[in-house]
């Protein structure tokens, strides 16, 4: 597998953003997660030339963490909460993979995160207003049955970056004759 600067897959049908993710049957069918836990609402835009993706993730609704929070205005108050940002970065990889590389679940396509690089959190993000999450595959090899990529994350909130992350995720093809990787396999496969 030769390393690419940018990642890109030759002949993935280009998409229009913005993009309602609930208009679009096909990809939350898709998910390898039910659709509530996506965050996402909708596709804002798409950079084939930067292999780049930015989506709208409100925060005015049920959140996993953010609601079982026992916040107090000062000592500890509501916020989105660090995991639910974490698991959000995951699943941008597979809006990057569906929409930029064509990667498809049905097809026997799926991700796994393999390395956190590096995570910041900037600020708390008080519920009610949306954050813009921004993806980019800065570097990824890209092979006939396995992709490893290299992924830079920002989410801006009212303007201010809210979080920043470097992440490493392989997207392996399986069936039933060849299932996912196990740790030692995956090892070997990162290198």
């Amino acid at each position: 597998m030769a390393v690419q600067a940018r990642v890109a897959i030759p002949g993935v049908p280009p998409v229009k953003a913005p993009l309602r993710f609930a208009d679009d049957e096909a990809f939350l069918a898709d998910l390898p997660y039910d659709p509530s836990v996506l965050f996402f609402d909708e596709l804002l835009e798409v950079d084939p030339e930067q292999s780049l993706i930015r989506c709208r993730m409100p925060t005015d609704r049920v959140m996993p963490f953010v609601e079982a929070q026992r916040a107090h205005p000062v000592r500890h108050p509501q916020h989105v909460a660090g995991a639910v940002m974490v698991h959000a970065t995951g699943m941008l990889g597979f809006v990057h993979a569906y929409y930029l590389l064509g990667l498809r679940h049905r097809d026997g396509w799926i991700g796994y995160g393999t390395h956190i690089h590096r995570v910041v959190f900037r600020k708390l993000v008080t519920p009610g207003t949306p954050i813009e999450a921004t993806c980019v595959a800065v570097r990824g090899r890209i092979g006939t049955q396995r992709h490893l990529i290299r992924y830079t994350f920002e989410m801006r909130h009212e303007g201010a970056v809210c979080y920043e992350g470097e992440q490493t995720a392989v997207w392996m093809r399986v069936d039933e004759s060849s299932p996912p990787l196990g740790e030692s396999e995956l090892q070997g496969a990162l290198g």
